[in-house]
Protein backbone atom coordinates (compact mmCIF):
# COMPACT_ATOMS: atom_id res chain seq x y z
CA UNK A 1 0.00 0.00 0.00
CA UNK A 2 1.20 3.53 -0.95
CA UNK A 3 2.17 5.50 1.96
CA UNK A 4 1.49 8.43 0.13
CA UNK A 5 -0.69 11.04 2.10
CA UNK A 6 -4.00 11.44 -0.30
CA UNK A 7 -6.01 14.90 -0.45
CA UNK A 8 -9.37 15.78 1.27
CA UNK A 9 -12.14 13.94 -0.15
CA UNK A 10 -15.71 14.60 -0.18
CA UNK A 11 -18.18 12.96 1.92
CA UNK A 12 -21.18 11.39 1.88
CA UNK A 13 -23.91 13.19 3.17
CA UNK A 14 -25.19 13.93 -0.21
CA UNK A 15 -26.96 11.67 -3.00
CA UNK A 16 -25.17 9.41 -5.25
CA UNK A 17 -21.39 10.24 -3.97
CA UNK A 18 -19.52 11.08 -5.22
CA UNK A 19 -16.77 12.17 -4.45
CA UNK A 20 -16.43 14.32 -3.04
CA UNK A 21 -15.67 11.11 -2.38
CA UNK A 22 -16.52 8.10 -2.77
CA UNK A 23 -17.91 5.94 -0.51
CA UNK A 24 -19.95 3.19 0.62
CA UNK A 25 -22.79 4.18 2.49
CA UNK A 26 -26.17 4.47 1.35
CA UNK A 27 -27.15 7.59 -0.36
CA UNK A 28 -29.68 10.21 1.18
CA UNK A 29 -32.46 11.07 -1.05
CA UNK A 30 -34.09 14.46 -0.28
CA UNK A 31 -37.30 14.18 0.53
CA UNK A 32 -40.44 16.86 -0.76
CA UNK A 33 -41.69 19.11 1.92
CA UNK A 34 -45.14 18.47 3.22
CA UNK A 35 -46.71 21.51 0.90
CA UNK A 36 -45.12 19.97 -2.40
CA UNK A 37 -47.60 18.73 -4.52
CA UNK A 38 -47.70 14.62 -4.47
CA UNK A 39 -48.17 11.93 -7.47
CA UNK A 40 -50.33 9.35 -6.34
CA UNK A 41 -49.44 7.41 -3.63
CA UNK A 42 -49.06 4.35 -6.32
CA UNK A 43 -46.61 6.28 -8.42
CA UNK A 44 -44.78 7.95 -5.84
CA UNK A 45 -43.86 4.54 -4.80
CA UNK A 46 -42.67 3.49 -7.94
CA UNK A 47 -40.61 6.95 -8.80
CA UNK A 48 -38.87 6.61 -5.23
CA UNK A 49 -37.64 3.06 -6.41
CA UNK A 50 -36.83 4.36 -9.58
CA UNK A 51 -34.94 6.87 -8.33
CA UNK A 52 -32.88 4.41 -5.75
CA UNK A 53 -32.27 2.35 -8.75
CA UNK A 54 -30.74 5.28 -10.98
CA UNK A 55 -28.79 6.07 -7.80
CA UNK A 56 -27.32 2.42 -7.49
CA UNK A 57 -26.70 2.09 -11.55
CA UNK A 58 -24.86 5.74 -11.28
CA UNK A 59 -22.55 4.52 -8.73
CA UNK A 60 -21.77 0.84 -10.96
CA UNK A 61 -21.06 3.63 -13.60
CA UNK A 62 -23.89 2.04 -15.93
CA UNK A 63 -25.16 5.89 -16.73
CA UNK A 64 -27.56 4.70 -19.54
CA UNK A 65 -29.73 2.40 -17.02
CA UNK A 66 -29.34 4.92 -14.63
CA UNK A 67 -31.15 7.55 -17.02
CA UNK A 68 -33.57 5.11 -18.20
CA UNK A 69 -34.64 4.82 -14.20
CA UNK A 70 -34.38 8.62 -13.75
CA UNK A 71 -36.50 9.25 -16.87
CA UNK A 72 -38.82 6.65 -15.53
CA UNK A 73 -39.03 8.37 -12.05
CA UNK A 74 -39.29 11.88 -13.40
CA UNK A 75 -43.01 10.85 -15.21
CA UNK A 76 -44.23 8.82 -12.23
CA UNK A 77 -43.11 12.25 -9.92
CA UNK A 78 -42.50 14.83 -12.07
CA UNK A 79 -43.26 17.33 -8.90
CA UNK A 80 -40.61 15.29 -6.47
CA UNK A 81 -37.87 17.33 -5.55
CA UNK A 82 -35.49 13.35 -4.97
CA UNK A 83 -35.89 13.00 -9.05
CA UNK A 84 -34.41 16.21 -10.07
CA UNK A 85 -31.49 16.24 -7.79
CA UNK A 86 -30.94 12.65 -8.72
CA UNK A 87 -31.19 13.42 -12.65
CA UNK A 88 -29.02 16.85 -11.75
CA UNK A 89 -26.36 14.19 -10.81
CA UNK A 90 -26.49 12.28 -14.08
CA UNK A 91 -26.20 15.21 -15.99
CA UNK A 92 -23.31 16.38 -13.87
CA UNK A 93 -21.82 12.57 -14.78
CA UNK A 94 -22.65 12.93 -18.11
CA UNK A 95 -20.61 16.26 -18.35
CA UNK A 96 -23.87 18.51 -19.08
CA UNK A 97 -23.13 21.06 -16.93
CA UNK A 98 -25.98 23.18 -17.84
CA UNK A 99 -28.41 20.72 -17.46
CA UNK A 100 -26.97 19.60 -14.14
CA UNK A 101 -27.56 23.36 -13.21
CA UNK A 102 -31.00 23.52 -14.18
CA UNK A 103 -32.42 20.66 -12.53
CA UNK A 104 -31.11 21.47 -9.20
CA UNK A 105 -32.68 24.76 -9.53
CA UNK A 106 -35.75 22.94 -10.11
CA UNK A 107 -35.49 20.62 -7.27
CA UNK A 108 -34.90 24.24 -5.35
CA UNK A 109 -37.67 24.99 -6.62
CA UNK A 110 -39.95 22.50 -5.85
CA UNK A 111 -38.37 22.53 -1.91
CA UNK A 112 -37.09 25.58 -0.94
CA UNK A 113 -36.78 24.79 2.31
CA UNK A 114 -35.35 21.22 2.61
CA UNK A 115 -31.94 21.76 3.80
CA UNK A 116 -31.12 18.24 1.60
CA UNK A 117 -31.98 19.39 -1.41
CA UNK A 118 -29.32 22.99 -0.33
CA UNK A 119 -26.33 20.59 0.67
CA UNK A 120 -26.95 18.74 -2.85
CA UNK A 121 -26.61 21.32 -4.68
CA UNK A 122 -24.31 23.27 -2.53
CA UNK A 123 -21.49 20.30 -2.92
CA UNK A 124 -22.37 20.04 -6.82
CA UNK A 125 -21.20 23.85 -7.08
CA UNK A 126 -18.05 23.08 -4.65
CA UNK A 127 -17.31 20.23 -7.62
CA UNK A 128 -17.62 22.82 -10.11
CA UNK A 129 -15.35 25.26 -9.30
CA UNK A 130 -18.20 27.45 -7.41
CA UNK A 131 -16.33 27.67 -3.80
CA UNK A 132 -18.37 30.88 -2.85
CA UNK A 133 -21.56 29.48 -3.63
CA UNK A 134 -21.14 26.10 -2.61
CA UNK A 135 -19.70 26.90 0.79
CA UNK A 136 -22.48 29.82 1.56
CA UNK A 137 -24.98 26.95 0.69
CA UNK A 138 -23.06 24.52 2.92
CA UNK A 139 -22.46 27.00 5.83
CA UNK A 140 -26.80 27.80 5.58
CA UNK A 141 -27.56 24.27 5.36
CA UNK A 142 -25.23 23.55 8.76
CA UNK A 143 -27.39 26.32 10.17
CA UNK A 144 -30.74 24.86 9.64
CA UNK A 145 -32.35 23.42 12.17
CA UNK A 146 -34.33 21.16 9.60
CA UNK A 147 -31.51 19.91 9.03
CA UNK A 148 -30.35 16.57 11.05
CA UNK A 149 -26.57 16.57 10.17
CA UNK A 150 -24.88 19.51 10.19
CA UNK A 151 -21.24 18.14 11.07
CA UNK A 152 -21.37 16.82 7.77
CA UNK A 153 -22.42 20.47 6.11
CA UNK A 154 -19.62 21.27 7.74
CA UNK A 155 -16.98 18.63 6.84
CA UNK A 156 -18.08 19.69 2.99
CA UNK A 157 -17.51 23.31 3.51
CA UNK A 158 -14.15 22.31 4.74
CA UNK A 159 -13.24 20.31 1.63
CA UNK A 160 -14.71 22.93 -0.72
CA UNK A 161 -12.34 25.40 1.29
CA UNK A 162 -9.38 23.14 1.11
CA UNK A 163 -9.94 22.67 -2.75
CA UNK A 164 -9.16 26.36 -3.39
CA UNK A 165 -6.34 26.46 -0.66
CA UNK A 166 -8.51 28.13 1.91
CA UNK A 167 -7.05 25.26 5.12
CA UNK A 168 -7.51 27.92 7.41
CA UNK A 169 -10.87 28.16 6.95
CA UNK A 170 -11.32 24.77 6.06
CA UNK A 171 -9.53 23.69 9.49
CA UNK A 172 -12.13 26.02 11.52
CA UNK A 173 -15.32 24.05 10.05
CA UNK A 174 -14.19 21.01 10.93
CA UNK A 175 -13.59 22.13 14.46
CA UNK A 176 -17.11 23.05 14.27
CA UNK A 177 -18.02 19.61 13.19
CA UNK A 178 -16.03 17.88 15.80
CA UNK A 179 -17.45 20.01 18.67
CA UNK A 180 -21.13 19.53 17.25
CA UNK A 181 -20.26 15.39 16.87
CA UNK A 182 -16.87 14.36 18.41
CA UNK A 183 -17.38 10.81 17.27
CA UNK A 184 -17.71 12.06 13.07
CA UNK A 185 -15.08 9.43 11.90
CA UNK A 186 -14.84 11.56 8.84
CA UNK A 187 -14.08 15.51 10.07
CA UNK A 188 -11.42 13.39 12.50
CA UNK A 189 -9.94 11.88 8.94
CA UNK A 190 -10.45 15.19 6.97
CA UNK A 191 -9.25 16.94 9.67
CA UNK A 192 -6.41 14.61 10.17
CA UNK A 193 -5.28 14.33 6.82
CA UNK A 194 -5.79 18.62 6.55
CA UNK A 195 -2.70 18.21 9.70
CA UNK A 196 -0.31 15.66 7.70
CA UNK A 197 -0.70 17.34 4.43
CA UNK A 198 1.21 20.67 6.59
CA UNK A 199 3.57 18.25 7.56
CA UNK A 200 1.88 18.46 11.33
CA UNK A 201 2.68 14.36 11.05
CA UNK A 202 2.52 13.87 15.03
CA UNK A 203 -0.37 15.81 15.83
CA UNK A 204 -2.38 14.29 12.98
CA UNK A 205 -1.62 10.47 14.48
CA UNK A 206 -2.33 11.68 17.87
CA UNK A 207 -5.81 13.07 17.03
CA UNK A 208 -6.62 9.62 14.97
CA UNK A 209 -4.96 7.78 18.46
CA UNK A 210 -7.33 9.84 21.00
CA UNK A 211 -10.03 8.80 18.89
CA UNK A 212 -9.32 5.32 18.53
CA UNK A 213 -9.32 5.54 22.92
CA UNK A 214 -13.15 6.45 22.43
CA UNK A 215 -14.73 5.30 19.32
CA UNK A 216 -14.42 2.40 17.24
CA UNK A 217 -11.58 2.71 14.65
CA UNK A 218 -12.36 3.11 10.47
CA UNK A 219 -11.03 1.51 7.43
CA UNK A 220 -9.76 4.65 6.55
CA UNK A 221 -8.56 6.23 9.56
CA UNK A 222 -6.19 3.57 10.14
CA UNK A 223 -4.92 3.52 6.45
CA UNK A 224 -4.43 7.22 7.28
CA UNK A 225 -2.78 5.98 10.45
CA UNK A 226 -0.70 3.52 8.80
CA UNK A 227 0.69 5.97 5.92
CA UNK A 228 1.71 8.80 8.78
CA UNK A 229 3.67 5.95 11.01
CA UNK A 230 5.21 5.20 7.86
CA UNK A 231 6.34 8.55 7.10
CA UNK A 232 7.06 9.13 10.41
CA UNK A 233 9.83 6.30 9.81
CA UNK A 234 7.89 4.49 12.59
CA UNK A 235 7.80 0.98 11.74
CA UNK A 236 6.02 -0.52 15.24
CA UNK A 237 3.35 1.93 14.95
CA UNK A 238 3.10 1.17 11.27
CA UNK A 239 2.81 -2.77 12.25
CA UNK A 240 0.41 -2.15 14.91
CA UNK A 241 -2.24 -0.51 12.74
CA UNK A 242 -1.55 -2.30 9.81
CA UNK A 243 -2.61 -5.29 12.54
CA UNK A 244 -5.52 -3.85 13.44
CA UNK A 245 -6.92 -3.18 10.18
CA UNK A 246 -6.24 -6.66 9.53
CA UNK A 247 -7.96 -7.77 12.49
CA UNK A 248 -11.20 -5.07 12.46
CA UNK A 249 -12.25 -4.76 9.14
CA UNK A 250 -10.92 -8.26 7.44
CA UNK A 251 -13.24 -8.38 4.06
CA UNK A 252 -12.55 -4.31 3.59
CA UNK A 253 -11.47 -2.86 0.73
CA UNK A 254 -8.82 -1.54 2.65
CA UNK A 255 -7.10 -4.56 4.00
CA UNK A 256 -7.33 -6.23 0.44
CA UNK A 257 -4.97 -3.08 -0.67
CA UNK A 258 -2.97 -3.75 1.99
CA UNK A 259 -2.58 -7.66 1.58
CA UNK A 260 -1.70 -7.24 -2.17
CA UNK A 261 0.93 -4.68 -1.62
CA UNK A 262 4.44 -5.88 -1.86
CA UNK A 263 5.33 -2.72 1.27
CA UNK A 264 5.10 0.70 1.84
CA UNK A 265 6.14 3.16 -1.01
Amino acid sequence: MSARIGRMRWMVAVLATVAIAACASKPRVASPIPDTPSPKPQLAEAAKYNVELGIAYMQRGDLERAQDKLNRALKEAPRDPSVHSALALLYERLGELDEADSEFRRAMRLAPRNPDVSNNYAVYLCRTHRVDEGVKRLLATAHDPLYSTPEAAYTNAAVCLHSVNRDTEAEADLQRALELRPSFAEAVLQLSTLDAQHGKLRVALARIDRYFDTYSSTPDLLVLAIQIAHTLGDPAAQQRYEQRLRIDFPDSPQTRALSSSPGPG
